[in-house]
């Protein structure tokens, strides 16, 4: 040990010692901070929360969720719930991204505000409601409550209810002002414009200012359109921003939901409109009420249903399709069993409520911003008892329907899993899937890819079996086989080398997650931009230090569209991955900015200022377009002592129409 390790050795005895006798005293605040100087946070954290220092009590928490394993520091935060300290647990499980735990400690406590912010994030709104509903029971008088439940309400599209607990919040409640822009929009939704024009006149009265809603979605277009400075707004809160695919029987709409911000996709049934018979309507509103049963993180969540237009409103899948991805070029065989896995992931528990998809198809897998697919289109479903079987007609896509749908005989569930294996067996194959017969009739996917072996060709093989008795008993069971393999996490050579061509580079080695770039972008990012061969995603890898740890923080805290997402912090490996920005960057392609893309940016800049955060260099170089949004880069280099002074310099000289420069 050299001097000064044994100086600060010595430090830290001296600062334990005395957090020790001052713990005896019964000076917690004291022990407390002496325990946080002993370098010993979880001890802290437990004294200060006996002690009720709030300062110190952040503090320690914060050191426990960056410097602690994760299992190390959730048991701090079990041992501080124990000990009846649930709202300091509960800050420590939300800092973890244990938001389901972060809840449960929140309503411990009494924490009603924490503990819905918490279930929201856990993705469990409805709980959310339950706990404000619950607190409301026991004080109805309460405002702050009543506010986060009509706000909550509004955001997943249950504007009635959301109308009915903003307007029980009293006049002279100081969250009155906050419900009013919130009331007036609910109530536009609806269509009492009279309602909503009281709501902006008492607004006006109390000096309450409407902040503009963001716009960043996905809509279609139905009764109760009108036209507000954009889009055509649809039902009276979805602005539509551009038309995506259309069909005989609907369209499907990028729209911004004007309440709260998302982007969505609108898809409209136009099919009785056209002509065409019944048939289309009851898909439609099959599809419907399958994803209305149906919640599962493998599948296109369903926001809302409009059943005036008819209309469903879905979240809006960035990523694209597995089809488009699939014309890019072959997938390494352990990112294709991964979406296989999680196809059957979704339509096992899709079964478990008497639902079958019929159409599993390329086409009807969908990607989000983080690359995780999602089984899209239940037009085709059959609901209900799935101890019987549904015929199936001339429903599914021919390439991927199973033998016996092929021959118009009913479908069950061995028939999805056919199709999870016809789409597996393209993705390792590059060829169409045909019933097997003893063989594959296309060629085993060992013949294709040779690091693969007779166990990957008989876990394929069992998923395309020609008899539905001899497919897996369930979707689950096949996941457990697919998922019981190892699988290659690279292409084989020379796919590899037919795919990159002379300016591609090659594919990550066996076993490595990261491999150069395939998509090479602008060059800017070219010393820190990778390929993550699992999520077939460019990633750029930060080197993590205080610095940009505390950035990369602030900007996930922050959460505006217009700031680079932070995908991960590896923290054994001292990495912080990003997602590189998307387009051409206005130093590349200058163009005016209009008022709507300065007024997100400036949205986004706020939020990060508001969490203690700063960009420092709103330029040309880091501004983006792409889709028609503006998005900002990576910092390229470190934040000036006065980031924030020099992000509302670069705002106001946009507003001004100052093209940024360095």
């Amino acid at each position: 040990m050299n001097p000064d390790e044994r100086e600060t050795a010595e430090r830290s005895r001296t600062h334990a010692e005395a957090s020790r006798r001052l713990e005896e005293a019964c000076d917690f605040v004291g022990a407390a901070r002496e325990a946080l100087l002993a370098g010993d946070a979880r001890r802290a954290a437990r004294l200060s929360a006996l002690g009720g220092d709030e300062a110190t009590a952040r503090e320690a928490i914060a050191r426990i969720a960056e410097r602690l394993p994760k299992e190390v520091a959730l048991a701090a935060a079990s041992d501080l719930g124990s000990r009846g300290f649930g709202r300091y647990a509960g800050t420590l499980y939300a800092q973890l991204g244990e938001h389901a735990e972060a809840a449960s400690a929140f309503v411990t406590a009494g924490e009603v505000l924490l503990a819905a912010e918490s279930f929201e994030r856990a993705g469990q709104p409805a709980e959310a409601a339950r706990a404000l509903e619950a607190a409301l029971r026991q004080r109805p008088d309460q405002a702050a409550p009543r506010l986060a439940l009509g706000a909550l309400l509004a955001r997943h599209g249950r504007t009635e209810g959301a109308i009915k607990a903003l307007q029980q919040i009293d006049a002279s409640a100081p969250e009155r002002a906050a419900a009013l822009p919130l009331l007036a929009r609910c109530f536009e939704e609806v269509g009492l414009a009279e309602a909503a024009r009281e709501a902006r006149a008492e607004m006006a009265r109390l000096g309450v200012h409407e902040e503009p809603p963001a716009k960043d979605a996905t809509g279609g277009s139905a009764r109760k359109n009108d036209r507000r400075g954009g889009g055509v707004v649809l039902f009276g809160r979805y602005e539509t921003t551009r038309e995506i695919a259309s069909s005989a029987h609907a369209r499907l709409v990028e729209a911004t939901d004007r309440i709260s911000g998302e982007r969505v996709a609108v898809k409209i049934f136009s099919g009785l409109v056209e002509g065409a018979g019944r048939d289309a309507l009851q898909r439609f509103e099959r599809e419907a009420r399958a994803l209305e049963r149906l919640r599962h993180p493998n599948v296109v969540p369903l926001h809302q249903y409009v059943p005036e237009g008819p209309a469903m409103v879905l979240a809006f899948m960035r990523g694209g399709s597995l089809a488009d991805k699939m014309r890019e070029g072959p997938m390494a065989p352990a990112r294709a069993v991964e979406i296989a896995c999680l196809l059957l992931s979704a339509l096992g528990e899709a079964h478990r409520l008497g639902i079958l998809h019929r159409d599993v198809k390329p086409a009807n897998v969908l990607f989000d911003d983080a690359g995780t697919a999602m089984l899209s289109d239940f037009g085709a479903a059959h609901l209900g008892d799935l101890s019987s079987t549904a015929t199936a007609g001339a429903i599914g896509t021919y390439a991927y329907m199973s033998p016996e749908q092929r021959l118009g005989r009913p479908a069950g569930i061995a028939s999805d899993l056919y199709a999870v294996g016809a789409v597996l067996y393209e993705l390792l194959t590059g060829e169409a899937a045909e019933p097997m017969r003893g063989r594959f009739q296309g060629g085993a996917p060992s013949e294709k890819n040779p690091e693969l072996g007779p166990e990957h060709d008989a876990a394929v093989a069992t998923l395309l079996a020609e008899e539905p008795d001899r497919r897996p008993e369930d979707a689950f069971e096949a996941r457990r086989a697919l998922s019981a393999l190892r699988w290659p996490e690279a292409l084989p050579r020379r796919w590899a080398a037919a795919t990159n061509g002379s300016e591609r580079p090659a594919a990550p080695r066996q076993g490595e997650r990261l491999g150069p770039p395939l998509a090479l972008g602008d060059g800017r990012d070219m010393a820190s931009l990778r390929h993550d061969a699992w999520l077939d995603r460019e990633v750029l890898v930060i080197p993590m230090d205080e610095a940009s740890l505390a950035r990369a923080r602030a900007f996930a805290r922050a959460g505006s569209p217009a700031l680079p997402t932070v995908l991960r912090v590896d923290r054994a490996a001292g990495e912080i991955w990003v997602a590189p920005p998307l387009g051409k960057a206005l130093a590349d392609a200058p163009r005016a900015i209009d008022a709507e893309a300065i007024e997100r940016l400036g949205q986004a800049l706020a939020a990060l200022a508001a969490v203690g955060g700063a960009h420092g260099h709103v330029d040309a170089q880091h501004l983006y377009w792409f889709d028609g949004e503006i998005e900002l880069a990576w910092p390229r280099k470190p934040a000036p002592p006065d980031a924030a002074e020099k992000d509302r310099a670069a705002l106001e000289a946009l507003t001004r129409g100052t093209p940024p420069s360095r």
